[in-house]
């Protein structure tokens, strides 16, 4: 699972102790209390009062009258021990005064107030003793904190080696997230319970008999089975003949005999609904709503409760805990320590030179002969053969022990052959391990800890095979020698320590479970243990066995009724409370812990991750070489190249043959090169070069494609060149700017990630260009030339990274051009390859019109014909799921639809033989699959072509479907007897939906989800066989014929047990009815029979491995336990609670983990590190976000601001959000018409709607119309609005039921408003319902599987006979209750006694020889094989699969400030930032306004122009260079935002980081050259400017002389000249042209400028500046016609006219030198001094 935090640090961390401070004061007068053995006396005390208060029970008491007294004496010593202790600290520290006192150390405090509860219990023990007090009563209560002190005896280990304010916020932090987390919980229990209040009400209609009278409701008076029953004719159950439908309540029955469940209010009806969500006993709640209600109202709100509650929801927890818990394992891996290898510790890994020069790790056997064996026999015990030998005897051994049975009562030798046996391979183990201390001495045979347990092993079943311990708790020995088999395999052995190796943190969970488990049971000992007609909590061992079985969750909402039942209707909710936090923190949070444990033992090291992915690509890229083996069949024939003859030659000399190929090769290029040259010429037509295999745009597309070939190649040649050359300038310019100090007297200023970014990549490029002597500058101390030295170290391992990245993308290209150059040698030395079934050419028309139709797909994207861009088309997202498969898929996933729902109307009375409307579907679905087939097969070839049918498992089984199919068709069985060929047929016709699969790529991705990780799911399955083997084998030797008992309980021998007795019938669960004295319970007659339970035994081992599958399932367990306590003993029960205890904590949860790794693993996250799955999450973060909806605020104070604040303020937020949780509270009871409480409910219901009518007003008034509207929640807001106006005019008119149901469904529809009214809700919900949208294609497969099962399951248990748990409501009867039966085994619901239901067999059912529907018997195989694969393969793989996805979309949208690469803040910044430039709210803007957008950004995301103006051009020509020029999208912003503000040598991947490089580094490229050209632009604009402004001065003295002249003279000759109006436009122009500027000063010069202002010889009248100085302003042109006008153009601007003088322009130019230089310089160093009038052509 994802680390939040980078690894900890190698040096030693500050301990932060949350322990108890027990060093006192050294000068303290008391010694004693300073003892380190006082300190381990008191831990040890504390367990023992532990133990103390869980004997103290009055069932104990009454069993053992003597611990009573022991209690009492242990209790007194430790009262005085702890007392002594509360009174020494209390002299040391002093009571209240000073600053460590006693009342200010919280350690201390608990101390003293478990101090306070043992005086309080020993009070209470004396009073008892006295018989003053009742040991019954409820005073022993008062015990119930006592338990709390086992934390005394484990708080020392509250020190961790991290500083205390990282532990600190990470328990803030997590609490915050599991608080969060249960009020999500809390959401949607509110949300369903509101629902089944008002859809169901009470469950309180039951069948009676006729004669039933008020008052007088008797069990007898109830039907067999208790049914709940409908008073509607129309809907629910109708009571048989000789009952009717009453109200149990009117007829006297109490609530608490009613029982607690059901939606009678709010508050039960939430509780209701827990139970129902922890998927036990949800079931039996949906069926009494379908006897009460209509059908389709229990099954939409039943199952979409599992479904959100149980599979979402829930699941939640675990990717809070996982999440959690990867960042607490970083923080403390020092202190549980690294993972080590797999090598024993009898060897030493140590590196050796081998042949070739690499090293490579050797083990090196440190545990050398040290024993005094001869050398002969100490080669024999270190050769492979012995090992194999022992481990073959091992296997036998096994075989063995599990081939005992059990032989009947009738054998009762002592010594049979398994003892014999057993003794035989006991000598054998024993003389292994003599012989191994003899050749090893007994020092290095213990130093290995598998010799450990080898002698373990040996010592155990030494003493089991004594006589008198034979077949005892000894068993376990001799049966855990099949653990020694993991060592054959390498990949199981490396995988099991790989879970279990680092045994520390799941031991410490191990013992954390516990303890928990310890303290919960003596806690609730005490307080039920004086509870009346209450068993389960009579002493600690029954207390115990409810806890764990509340932890399981089987059965647990058993002991919470029966609790509830005897507490009383007072107590009810507390106790309930109590039980429901218990199983919330057991379920949802210590096994998620399970779950995060093993995740983690999975995880990779981080340095371990960037080499994987290095070994994936190179592996990627070897398996893409080689062909596969169907196509390589082909080499092994000779080549027979097709051969033409060229005729039509004037030659004497007979031609050879030519290769087809060749002649075509010259043909093509040949007329490629005239049809070139024919469109080279302006008069050549298009249509004149086509060629019959090749069009017009084939061979521009093929010119195109070598043209930028030609040019890639000459660029990637220069490339290394230019780079080189660029990074020296840029090296140079910042090591003079270091030196020149520019940097200081500088205000200090926080620099954005972007900057901070922008600047890593340009020193990590400087740093890897240039040489060591060059980085090297005057003014450094040692310590910066040494980090420079690593830092160049670090950047040249990177480049050395990155030329294997670049080799890996080379092998990869090379594989794939081997790969085709294969293809096509095979292509043409082989005539038959790539020809359909080697007949139809490879060119022939008819299997060019097969292609045609195989692959015509719908393609609906328009294309920018000038930049290629795809066009968004307004129903894009229609359009790709029309796109997604071709036409012809589209038909077959049609037909193959029809043809299932065809099917869902067979049943055994409705077969598909018998019924011609059903066989259209059939003759339809093989008609069409074989014309679909056909075509494919003549289009791409059946199996040896390159794309043949059948190249991947999709096709075997396209082919196995479509031949089932067709034999079922054409032969049609009218009788089908059962277990048969033809009923074996049937069953395989039912994978038909498996189509779907094939047909969809996104389920055949599924398909591969599933079995990618295949490997790893064999390996746990192994371990869980191997624990199951374990258990089994010694179940059989210890049960073995023991769980066989008489029917009648009263009956103990087996002589006995005959004859007839009377057996009590259970009517109801659910009724809490007591008898009536001289009543009798319903029963019946029956035989009395010795035999074993009906559903298990562990006769065999066979039947004790299906007894453990079920029990590992948790399902049907606490029965087993229930037995083998009644009829073996009470100490085996341990024997079943260790098993469910490693198969649930352990063998679960492995599912879990691996599944979730697996899945990590084919999404590529498996391997990422830190930085890249953070990058991934922003990724996918941004992908979903979107511009505010939100209007800004009007710009005036009127009434319109004044109500935007209003409705903005969070107070107004928060009012609104209460009020509607107060208008929810409203629907606490159901809203019935004849209820007289419904009338004030709905008035006050509309008075809430006038209020929430008021608030959209308010809004509308607030963001005009157009803006309200632009917000999705408040159009959802105003539709709940309208639809609850138009019910208050509806309730007002008509007052009925249907008005009333209308009000609660407004009611429940502004509900879901409140999760938009809370963040964390918000997010939370959010990321529900990305789950459901990425987990679709797994829900529909698992629904796909679903139906195969289904219409399997009509066709194999269609007739069963009902049982237990077949009845009429679970049956396979019709494809629509096989469906829901099947839904409910996926949640694990009694799915082992359905099974065993199936399994009838005669003579307890009726056979038929001839038709499976005739009979009602079941199949024992086939249910087994059934309901086994279908319940791993939902209920534990595809089930873990919407766990993984939970887990990533939390880790996406939930991870907090500090772990995300760009946070909420800078994204909601970014989206306030974009509705100023998007002022039309059309999502997109034009490239010109971007440089607007990142100028306006403040904060972590601020571009500064003073210090990162080359940065700023860096962006905007992305933008420009991605998009042409065009409009940008919100999203391509962002994209490119986050790109710049993540290191991405950490962040990204190998092939994008190769990508991203090289994008950067040609966009820097072409902004030094942009760069380069304006400045030769504006240096030749300058020296001109200079010469006009020259020649400006001296024509403006000579005009001014002239008219000083004229007017002193004032000759009547002389005429004023007017100016042209080409000058009048002139000097307009140049008029403008200061405004122009000095309104695009606003913005930092970009490449999009260049029709941008630029300061021209005519921005007279303003102060220029030039280098620092102000240039004097340009006097007005005179109007000279001794001067000729010149029209120069720049850039595509206006033409400007410039007065060209005669002067001598060379001083000019060298004058600008010096100007020129430093220009560069700053253009270089982001340091100049202008305000961008230089910059604005760039």
């Amino acid at each position: 699972m994802l680390k939040r935090k980078q690894s900890s640090r190698v040096e030693a961390q500050p301990v932060t102790d949350f322990g108890p401070d027990e060093s006192l004061s050294d000068n303290a007068d008391i010694l004693w209390i300073n003892k380190p053995w006082v300190h381990s006396l008191l831990r040890i005390c504390a367990i023992i009062s532990v133990i103390s208060v869980c004997m103290n029970t009055p069932m104990t008491f009454e069993h053992y009258p003597p611990l009573q007294y022991v209690t009492f004496t242990l209790d007194t010593l430790l009262m005085f021990l702890y007392t002594a202790e509360m009174i020494a600290k209390m002299h040391i520290r002093g009571i209240v005064k000073g600053d460590n006192s006693y009342v200010k150390d919280r350690w201390c405090v608990f101390d003293g107030f478990m101090v306070f509860c043992l005086w309080v219990s020993l009070v209470l023990q004396v009073f008892e003793i006295a018989d003053i007090v009742d040991q019954m009563s409820p005073w022993g209560m008062l015990r119930i904190p006592r338990p709390l002190i086992m934390i005394r005896a484990f708080r020392i280990y509250f020190r961790f080696e991290l500083p205390r304010t990282r532990i600190t916020n990470i328990l803030k932090r997590s609490g915050e997230q599991i608080w969060s987390v249960s009020i999500f919980l809390l959401f949607f229990l509110l949300l369903y319970g509101i629902l089944g209040v008002q859809m169901f009400g009470t469950f309180t209609y039951h069948c009676v008999v006729n004669d039933t009278k008020p008052g007088n409701v008797t069990w007898n008076s109830l039907a067999i089975p208790d049914t709940h029953c409908s008073p509607e004719l129309e809907e629910g159950y109708q009571c048989p003949p000789g009952f009717k439908c009453m109200d149990l309540e009117d007829l006297g029955l109490s609530r608490q005999e009613l029982g607690y469940s059901g939606f009678n209010e709010i508050g039960t009806s939430i509780f209701t609904v827990y139970e129902a969500a922890s998927q036990e006993g949800w079931v039996f709640l949906m069926y009494r709503a379908i006897d009460s209600f209509p059908r389709w109202r229990s099954y939409f709100y039943f199952i979409t409760l599992i479904f959100f509650l149980a599979w979402l929801v829930k699941n939640v927890f675990i990717a809070v805990i996982i999440e959690t818990f990867a960042e607490i394992r970083v923080q403390f891996q020092q202190m549980w320590g690294s993972r080590s290898s797999t090598t024993s510790t009898a060897t030493t890994q140590m590196f050796h030179e081998d042949a070739a020069g690499g090293w490579q790790l050797v083990a090196v056997d440190v545990n050398k002969p040290q024993g005094r064996a001869p050398a002969c026999l100490q080669q024999m015990m270190r050769s492979s053969v012995f090992h194999m030998f022992i481990l073959s005897m091992v296997t036998v051994d096994v075989i063995v022990a599990a081939s005992n049975y059990h032989k009947g009562e009738s054998f009762r030798r002592q010594y049979d052959e398994f003892y014999l046996a057993e003794v035989a391979f006991t000598v054998l183990f024993d003389l292994e391990a003599l012989l191994k201390i003899w050749c090893l001495g007994f020092t290095g045979y213990i130093s290995s800890s598998l010799h450990k347990f080898e002698l373990l092993l040996v010592i155990g079943t030494t003493l089991h095979v004594y006589p008198d311990l034979y077949h005892s708790q000894f068993t376990y020995f001799q049966v855990l020698r099949v653990v020694r088999l993991i060592k054959i395999s390498p990949a199981l052995e490396d995988f099991v320590y790989k879970i279990f190796g680092p045994g520390k943190k799941l031991g410490s969970l191990v013992v954390f479970t516990a303890s928990l488990l310890i303290v919960m049971s003596a806690i609730s000992l005490q307080m039920f243990c004086f509870v009346e007609e209450l068993d389960r909590f009579t002493t600690f061992p029954r207390a115990f066995m409810s806890m764990f079985q509340i932890l399981t969750q089987e059965g647990w909402v058993d002991v919470m009724d029966q609790t509830l039942n005897a507490v009383g209707h007072m107590w009810a909710p507390v106790v309930a409370i109590y039980f429901i936090l218990y199983h919330l923190f057991a379920t949802l949070i210590l096994l998620s812990l399970f779950v995060a444990v093993i995740l983690d033992n999975l995880e990779l090291d981080e340095d371990l991750k960037k080499l994987k992915q290095l070994k994936q690509s190179e592996a990627n890229a070897d398996t893409k070489e080689k062909l596969p083996l169907r196509l390589r069949i082909f080499e092994k024939f000779p080549n027979r190249p097709q051969m033409v003859k060229i005729s039509k030659l004037p030659s004497d000399f007979t031609v050879p043959k030519i290769r087809e190929s060749f002649m075509k090769q010259f043909i093509d290029r040949q007329q490629q090169d005239t049809c070139c040259l024919l469109r080279s010429l302006p008069s050549a037509s298009s249509s004149s070069c086509d060629h019959p295999k090749r069009s017009a745009i084939e061979d521009n597309k093929y010119i195109d494609q070598k043209l930028r070939k030609s040019v890639f190649s000459i660029r990637a040649r220069n490339l290394l060149e230019k780079e080189t050359a660029v990074t020296k300038i840029l090296r140079a310019c910042t090591r003079q700017r270091m030196l020149s100090g520019s940097f200081e007297g500088q205000p200090a200023k926080e620099r954005s990630i972007l900057s901070v970014q922008h600047h890593i990549r340009q020193e990590r490029r400087s740093l890897r260009h240039g040489s060591n002597s060059q980085r090297i500058s005057r003014g450094k101390s040692l310590e910066t030339l040494t980090q420079d030295h690593s830092n160049t170290v670090r950047y040249r391992n990177a480049q050395r990274e990155d030329s294997e990245i670049k080799m890996i993308q080379e092998k990869k290209e090379q594989a794939e051009m081997k790969r085709k150059v294969q293809e096509e040698e095979l292509r043409e030395n082989h005539p038959y390859f790539d020809k359909p079934l080697f007949i139809v050419g490879r060119e022939h028309r008819f299997r060019n019109f097969c292609r045609v139709v195989v692959r015509a797909r719908f393609n609906a994207s328009k294309t920018d014909p000038v930049t290629g861009a795809v066009k968004n088309t307004k129903y894009h997202q229609l359009y790709d799921l029309l796109g997604l498969v071709t036409y012809l898929d589209w038909v077959m996933i049609i037909v193959t639809i029809c043809s299932c729902i065809s099917m869902m109307f067979e049943s055994p009375f409705r077969r598909v033989m018998h019924a011609p409307t059903l066989q259209i579907a059939e003759y339809v679905f093989v008609i069409f699959m074989s014309i679909e087939l056909n075509l494919k097969i003549m289009a791409d070839g059946l199996f040896f072509t390159p794309t043949a049918v059948i190249r991947d498992f999709g096709g075997v089984m396209d082919i196995f479907i479509y031949l089932v199919s067709l034999i079922f068709l054409c032969w049609m069985p009218q009788n089908v007897p059962a277990e048969s060929g033809a009923q074996l047929l049937m069953v395989l016709r039912c994978l038909r939906p498996l189509r779907i699969f094939k047909l969809v790529p996104q389920m055949r991705k599924v398909v591969r989800e599933l079995f990618s990780g295949f490997k790893e799911i064999f390996l746990v399955s192994i371990l869980l066989l191997t624990l199951m083997l374990v258990f089994a084998s010694f179940g059989v030797q210890l049960f073995a014929g023991k769980l066989a008992k008489c029917n009648d309980p009263n009956i103990l021998r087996r002589e006995d047990c005959n004859g007839i007795f009377r057996i009590n019938v259970s009517v109801s669960k659910n009724l809490n009815l007591k008898l009536r004295p001289g009543e009798k319970k319903p029963g019946f007659w029956v035989p009395r029979v010795w035999a074993n339970p009906r559903n298990f035994n562990f006769d065999n081992v066979g039947n004790a491995m299906l007894a453990l599958f079920e029990v590992l399932s948790l399902k049907g367990w606490v029965e087993v336990r229930d037995v083998i306590i009644h009829r073996v003993g009470p100490m085996h029960g341990i024997y079943i609670h260790v098993f469910v205890f490693l198969g649930c904590m352990i063998g679960l949860t492995l599912f879990v983990g691996v599944v979730i790794a697996n899945f990590n693993e084919n999404k590529g996250t498996a391997l990422l590190t830190v930085d890249q799955r953070r990058w991934e999450d922003l990724k996918s973060r941004l992908k979903i976000a979107q511009p505010l909806h939100l209007p800004p605020r009007p710009d005036n104070d009127g009434f319109r601001a004044k109500m935007y604040d209003i409705t903005q303020h969070p107070f107004f937020k928060r009012t609104i959000a209460l009020l509607v949780l107060a208008q929810s509270v409203l629907l606490s009871v159901k809203w019935d018409v004849e209820d007289p409480v419904t009338v004030p409910l709905a008035t006050m219901s509309v008075v809430f709607t006038f209020i929430f009518v008021l608030e959209v007003t308010m809004k509308i008034i607030a963001m005009s119309p157009a803006g309200f509207w632009q917000s999705r929640r408040n159009r959802y807001d105003l539709l709940v609005t309208s639809l609850g106006v138009i019910w208050v005019v509806l309730h007002f008119a008509l007052l009925n039921a249907y008005t009333y149901m209308m009000g609660a469904c407004v009611i429940v529809f502004r509900f879901f408003s409140i999760c938009g009214k809370h963040v964390t809700l918000k997010m939370l919900l959010l990321t529900v319902v990305v789950s459901m949208y990425k987990s679709f294609f797994i829900i529909v497969g698992m629904f796909l599987l679903l139906l195969c099962y289904a219409f399997a399951g009509v066709v194999l248990f269609g007739t069963v006979k009902y049982g237990e748990n077949i009845n009429r409501h679970a049956n396979f009867s019709s494809a629509g209750k096989a469906i829901t039966v099947l839904f409910r085994i996926v949640t694990g619901e009694d799915w082992n006694k359905i099974m065993h239901d199936c399994m009838v067999q005669p003579p307890f059912c009726t056979p038929d020889e001839f038709t499976y529907w005739a009979t009602d018997c079941g199949n024992y195989a086939g249910a087994l094989m059934y309901f086994c694969s279908f319940y791993v393969i939902i209920a534990y793989i595809m089930l873990n699969l919407l766990v993984a996805i939970i887990v990533e979309n939390f880790s996406l949208f939930y991870s907090t400030e500090e772990d995300q690469l760009l946070s909420y803040n800078d994204l909601r910044h970014f989206q306030i930032i974009w509705n100023m430039v998007d002022d039309k709210r059309e999502g997109v803007i034009p490239t010109f306004r971007v440089k607007f957008l990142l100028r306006l950004l403040r904060g972590r995301l601020e571009v500064d122009l003073d210090k990162d103006k080359l940065l700023f051009k860096h962006m905007c020509y992305e933008m420009e260079r991605l998009h042409n020029g065009g409009d940008v999208t919100f999203h391509d912003v962002l994209s490119m935002l986050s790109y710049r503000s993540v290191d991405i040598r950490k962040s990204l991947q190998l092939e994008e980081l190769l990508a991203r490089e090289q994008l950067e580094y040609t966009i820097e490229e072409e902004v030094a050259k942009q760069t380069i050209r304006m400045w030769l632009k504006k240096c030749l604009k300058r020296i001109r400017a200079k010469q006009q402004q020259s020649c400006s001065i001296i024509d403006g003295l000579k005009a001014s002389q002239q008219q000083e002249l004229s007017r002193f003279l004032n000759p009547p000759s002389i005429e004023t000249t007017q100016p042209s109006e080409d000058m009048n436009a002139n000097s307009q122009d140049n008029n403008m042209q200061p405004e122009t500027s000095s309104q695009q000063q606003l913005l930092s010069p970009t490449l999009s400028d260049r029709g941008g202002s630029r300061q021209d010889a005519a921005d007279a009248g303003k102060p220029q500046r030039k280098f620092g100085q102000w240039r004097l302003p340009s006097a007005p042109k005179p109007i000279s016609h001794s001067v000729s006008s010149v029209n120069l153009r720049f850039g595509g601007r206006t033409t400007m006219k410039s007065v060209v003088c005669k002067m001598n322009p060379m001083t000019d130019a060298a004058s600008c030198g010096s100007e020129v230089k430093k220009w560069w310089t700053r253009q270089l160093t982001v340091e100049s001094d202008e305000s961008g009038d230089d910059l604005l052509d760039i």
